[in-house]
């Protein structure tokens, strides 16, 4: 039985909350379809009175492509894909504070990331998104011209080193230290969407090093610039979670801010990330 989608736009520049599906039913491929449509045309999607078991979570991603385990934090027993984000109310950081774009330190990034809320504090705990395609959109031609001839270097290092934010010491996740084994891998500082043609900056603060063949002082004044240009609040929206909401956003295309404003108080989240197809199975997706 089909689902009836309704899309109601969330802000200008990205978002839009869908209605009139359950996601802890198998959904019929026109659905899928429609889903995939939304996500690639607004770039994050919401809903609203979801009620998902992590198998159910899991096999929602997997619609869109092979699930993603994370190399620095530990999934769940049994379900290494799915990662439990808790803040206790003891916990100073949170898990996500900070702009960034999930994943951009691997070879291959993640193209989207699927978050579902079990625990909401009283008060605080909203996510801001930011586009990057709408960032790059309000660039001069020059700097767009400039930016799509480099590409930048990404790492884990700054975020999952012992002295990154996500590996200090926390009483709810098991995060390892990305201490002498993280890599660096380069990616286009302007990513071509492979499914709208719509290009985006692809830098942030979180994982983005330096401009690849330049150094790192090099480096600095055009990659600050950038970051405080792609958080601009016109290429933003913000989300109030509640108990049953699910966030599914476009990592090509979009930084998130996870806001630590609820001191004392316990969130509880439950998140998949959604890798690439391979080239075959894409194909064969797409016919």
């Amino acid at each position: 039985m089909s689902q009836t989608l309704n899309i109601r736009r969330a802000a200008g520049a990205l978002g839009a909350e869908l209605s009139g599906v359950d996601l802890s039913r198998t959904l019929p491929d026109a659905t899928v379809a429609a889903i995939r449509q939304a996500l690639v045309e607004h770039q994050v999607i919401f809903f609203r009175d979801q009620t998902l078991t992590p198998a159910q979570q899991v096999a929602f991603g997997a619609r869109f492509g092979p699930l993603n385990i994370h190399p620095y934090v530990a999934g769940m027993a049994g379900q290494p894909e799915v990662m439990e984000i808790i803040k206790e109310p003891a916990d100073r950081i949170n898990f996500g504070g900070g702009w960034h774009s999930d994943m951009s330190f691997l070879e291959t990034p993640a193209i989207g990331s699927i978050l579902y809320a079990l625990e909401i504090p009283e008060f605080g705990g909203d996510t801001l998104f930011a586009s990057q395609a709408a960032a790059y959109d309000a660039l001069s031609d020059g700097l767009k011209a400039t930016l799509e001839t480099l590409s930048a270097v990404h790492s884990a290092s700054k975020e999952y080193s012992s002295t990154g934010a996500s590996a200090k010491k926390r009483t709810s996740m098991s995060v390892a230290e990305a201490d002498g084994y993280v890599g660096e891998y380069v990616h286009p500082m302007v990513l071509v969407h492979p499914e709208t043609g719509r290009k985006a900056l692809y830098v942030n603060p979180a994982f983005t090093l330096r401009i690849d063949g330049w150094k790192p002082r090099e480096s600095k004044a055009l990659l600050d610039y950038l970051f405080e240009h792609c958080r601009h609040e016109g290429f933003t929206c913000r989300f109030a979670w509640a108990r049953g909401s699910v966030a599914f956003w476009d990592n090509r295309s979009v930084w998130h801010f996870a806001l630590n404003d609820y001191a004392g108080h316990r969130r509880h989240m439950r998140r998949v990330t959604v890798d690439p197809w391979p080239h075959a199975v894409r194909a064969e997706v797409a016919a």
